[in-house]
């Protein structure tokens, strides 16, 4: 079993309480928006992970980050990519790719809308963190927790920081 950290869109901006959330996570996943390197950096070193560039990222984490991040987790096959849309409205640049061969797991931040949503038709669980950072219009900075057990996503936990 592993323990995941979701976060995304911090927009250079990383609260401490971050690291108190995460600290019993085996790994923490990033979907994209870092707006800082030093951000990627700083969870990279307090904890395996994962990470995909959003569309405010620079070269810097371009060179880093991929685009789209496909890997298993256990037995669980996860997408990771910032902009994703969500069941019935999927991004053009993953609709064919998603629907041919659709993950267990679709994580993708950018709308700041904390979301989770099952798939009935592909049979896949879409999670979008919301928005760890201050910039942008969502009202309250949000994380998610969650373990991967074998093939299955158990304990979804949501997270408000505070007030963005």
């Amino acid at each position: 079993m592993k323990k995941i950290g979701l976060i995304s869109d911090t927009h250079s901006y990383l609260d401490d309480a971050v690291f108190e959330y995460f600290k019993s996570c085996d790994e923490i996943w990033h979907a994209g928006d870092f707006g800082t390197i030093e951000v990627a950096d700083a969870l990279a070193a307090f904890k395996p992970f994962k990470g995909v560039y959003g569309n405010i990222d620079g070269k810097d984490i371009r060179i880093q980050y991929p685009e789209n991040l496909r890997f298993k987790c256990e037995e669980v096959d996860v997408w990771m990519t910032h902009i994703g849309g969500y069941p019935g409205r999927y991004a053009p640049a993953v609709k064919s790719e998603i629907y041919l061969h659709p993950p267990q797991l679709f994580i993708c931040g950018h709308s700041h809308i904390l979301k989770v949503q099952y798939d009935k038709k592909l049979q896949c669980l879409h999670l979008n963190p919301g928005a760890a950072g201050k910039q942008g219009w969502h009202k309250v900075r949000t994380l998610m927790r969650f373990d991967i057990n074998v093939n299955k996503i158990e304990n979804l936990e949501i997270i408000e920081l505070a007030n963005r």
